[in-house]
């Protein structure tokens, strides 16, 4: 029985629709899904409520349900993980002051460490760049190419995506030298039979890096030199927008800067005070 025939004995044929394109998302962004623990999942959920409107993210919770109930249908697992999860608001997730971090911190992210895979330095390096220089979303970063970066005009090109707009951005001088050394020597060697297209960021195994490999990098980082704060793509990027918006820069162009499709989300971070967390921000992130 196919997962379409499933649906489609106790769904409406536009549900069916709609819930296909939700679990075959899911299913693209998380390979290792079939074994997915309920915490896996609520990890996935969580990143969502701070991107989706609170209906999307009951629409995917309701997919993922149906799916995982399918995976039991057809012998394929024995239990189904995202049948306990409880959306207990119907209210978009806040900007929580608490969980941002102050400039210092986010510069932090970006010293230099041992990796339990050297020769994954260089990218590692520049996928945390990434976060902190231009506060990058994770599906952005994945599907970054070569051709993106323009290391002459010292500019990196953002494609978009279902949530944010295209854009282009300036590049950090420390970023350029970074970006050279691993386009034209790391990433060679990353370079395997496997590897597709001319995707910038490669695993070790020379194929595109995905969400779970930027999610795992984040984990090695202890979070008790973040003052016990959640480490991920989500927090980093609200943490550099809201930041920005601290130090009195233009509303549009912060817009801009980070993608956002209306300017009404953009003024969500504004209302978040940030006085409160640091009166004196350094010129991190300036936009010219």
């Amino acid at each position: 029985m196919t997962l379409e025939n499933y649906l489609q004995q106790t769904l409406q044929e536009t549900t069916v629709k709609i819930y296909l394109f939700e679990i075959t998302k899911f299913i693209d962004q998380n390979p290792e899904n079939k074994t997915y623990t309920y915490q896996k999942i609520m990890q996935y959920i969580e990143l969502l409520r701070y991107e989706k409107q609170p209906q999307t993210v009951a629409r995917i919770v309701a997919s993922l349900k149906k799916y995982y109930q399918y995976l039991i249908e057809v012998k394929v697992r024995k239990d189904n993980p995202a049948r306990a999860i409880i959306l207990r608001d119907a209210k978009s997730n806040p900007i929580q002051l608490q969980d941002l971090f102050t400039p210092k911190e986010l510069q932090k992210l970006l010293e230099p460490r041992q990796e339990r895979y050297p020769f994954l330095a260089k990218r590692n390096q520049i996928i945390m760049s990434l976060l902190v220089h231009q506060g990058i979303r994770t599906n952005e970063l994945t599907q970054l190419k070569t051709t993106d970066i323009d290391l002459e005009k010292a500019q990196i090109h953002i494609t978009k995506t279902s949530q944010t707009n295209n854009r282009t951005l300036p590049l950090e001088a420390s970023q350029i030298l970074l970006l050279y050394e691993y386009i034209n020597s790391y990433r060679t060697k990353l370079v395997t039979h496997r590897t597709q297209d001319n995707y910038l960021l490669l695993s070790k195994l020379g194929t595109p890096t995905t969400s779970d490999d930027i999610h795992y990098l984040l984990t090695t980082y202890p979070k008790a030199a973040f003052s016990n704060k959640t480490i991920t793509t989500v927090t980093i990027r609200q943490s550099v927008i809201t930041n920005l918006l601290a130090q009195n820069n233009d509303l549009r162009k912060v817009q801009h800067f980070a993608g956002h499709k209306s300017l009404d989300t953009t003024e969500k971070y504004k209302e978040t005070g940030l006085n409160a967390l640091q009166t004196a921000i350094d010129k991190l992130h300036p936009i010219k």
